[in-house]
Order: structure tokens, then sequence, then C-alpha cells
């Protein structure tokens, strides 16, 4: 008899745990979008000012920093992120794969990407531009980029559309990361680096390039740089909330000041949700 009723004990114990599990569910059940316990965001690594990890295992930039602002709108402390690499060519499929929640990492809008996620914003409208020393005064439009040696990274567009459009004799050369070509342009190898504004403006930012360098300030494209999401995901409309937020509230301007300040970037007014600058 003093057993059946330790089995019986025991069997109700059972059913009442496995009753509060199917209510309450576990943390990994909650989900990224719903305040659970992680939140896995993709950024780059390599872009001072905008997303880098460094060598003491932060991470740090403007992107980071609108990266952290909307996990902690959407119930995500920052100890709560988990940071992956998002890389320019892998980007599309970590979202599809579902390996991230979000992707911040200067990642500009266009129809092709948008064919295959969805995109919050754009919290940021950057422009192609160049980056040329503090004391080089012959560079003062695109045109003046003819005869000049233009540097940008291997696979990157940025110099072949300057090429084809502004500056036809202009000297492509081919670098296998921005921080080379800087060296260049600072050593005199090189007269100009060619990208986004807003990633020169990171570089330059740097304390050790203080007063080197500055921008061109040419505009010669629209980056408008959204946060890529799973298509069909509910974040987009979360994110959008957050972003909103972030402007109203200041904390976008005082992050473009505090990532991109020191190189002196006239950086665009914050845009509007939903409006893509062609």
């Amino acid at each position: 008899m003093k057993l059946r009723k330790v089995t019986a004990a025991t069997s109700a114990a059972l059913a009442l745990a496995v009753t509060a599990t199917a209510c309450g569910g576990s943390d990994d059940d909650k989900g990224s979008s719903g305040g659970g316990d992680k939140i896995s965001i993709g950024i780059k690594f390599d872009q001072p000012g905008i997303g880098q990890k460094t060598p003491d295992g932060k991470y740090e930039g403007f992107d980071v920093d609108v990266a952290t602002y909307v996990a902690k709108e959407l119930g995500h402390d920052a100890g709560d992120i988990q940071w992956k690499e998002a890389k320019s060519a892998d980007r599309e499929t970590m979202l599809q794969r579902g390996d991230v929640d979000f992707i911040a990492a200067s990642y500009s809008i266009n129809d092709e990407r948008a064919a295959k996620v969805d995109f919050a914003g754009p919290y940021l409208l950057a422009h192609q531009d160049v980056l040329i020393r503090a004391d080089d005064n012959s560079i003062k439009a695109p045109k003046d980029l003819n005869s000049k040696k233009l540097c940008s990274v291997t696979g990157s567009t940025s110099a072949q559309n300057i090429k084809d459009k502004l500056a036809p004799k202009a000297q492509l050369q081919n670098y296998g990361g921005y921080s080379e070509c800087l060296t260049g342009v600072e050593n005199n190898a090189l007269d100009a680096l060619t990208t986004d504004d807003s990633i020169l403006a990171g570089y330059a930012a740097q304390s050790q390039f203080k007063g080197k360098f500055k921008l061109g300030g040419f505009k010669m494209t629209n980056e408008n740089y959204g946060i890529g999401v799973k298509k069909g995901s509910d974040l987009k409309a979360k994110i959008n909330k957050a972003l909103e937020k972030m402007v109203s509230d200041g904390s976008w301007e005082k992050a473009v000041k505090a990532n991109f300040g020191p190189a002196n970037y006239k950086n665009e007014p914050a845009p509007k949700i939903g409006n893509i600058v062609k």
C-alpha cells in the first residue's frame, strides 16, 4: 500500500510538471521577438565606426549602437545579444537560414536584395564618396580623379562606377581591404579611397588617423541602409517602431556624432521609415 501511495504521488507530480511546462513554455520557446533570453544579430566585424570587433572582444560602431537600441526595444538587454559576423556576400543566406534574427551591417536596400529578404528602415542615408589626404587640394570634384590612383577593395564596384561614369582615366587599384587602401593613401602610394561615406568616415575617425584625411563630399550615389530580416517576419514592423523612437528621443543623433563626428562627417538627417532615396 505504501508503495502504491508513493507511486501515485510521483505520477501526480510528473503530470503537474508536464502541465506547467506546456502552459509556460521554455526559454527556447519564447523566441527572439517575444522577449527571450538571447537574440542573434549580424553586423560587420571589420568596419571601424560602423561595425567592428575590437582586439579585446568588444563590439562598437554606429550599426552596433542602432542594433543594441533596437534589441532593447524588443525586450533584450545588451548582454542578451549574440553578435555574428555578416559578410556582404552572406547576408541574405544568413537571414533565410535563420542564423540571425536581424542584420544591421551597412546593408544598402536595393531591389535584388528586397526580393530575398525584408528591410526595416532605412535608418541612414549614405553616399559613395572618396577619402583623400587632408592636405590634398587637387581633388575637388569627381572629374579630378582622372589620372589619379583610385583604390577600393577587391570585389567592390565602387571604383569601377567612378571610372565608368565620372572619371574614365582614373587608375583603379584593387586591394584586399580598406585598411590597406588607407595606408596607401596615407603614404602617397595612392590618391584616394572610395566606398560609402559612412564607412570612410568611420576609418578616418580612428584616433591614429585624426587630422590626416578628409571626405570629398561628392555624394555620387544614394545608399539607404536598412535592417534586414527574414522574408515575412513580423520583426520588420517592430524594428521600424524602434527606429522611429531612436530618432525621436535623440539617441540616433548621439550615435552618429559618437561614431562619425571626429571625421567631420556631414550626415544626412535621419531618413523617414520607408522613404528610399533613389
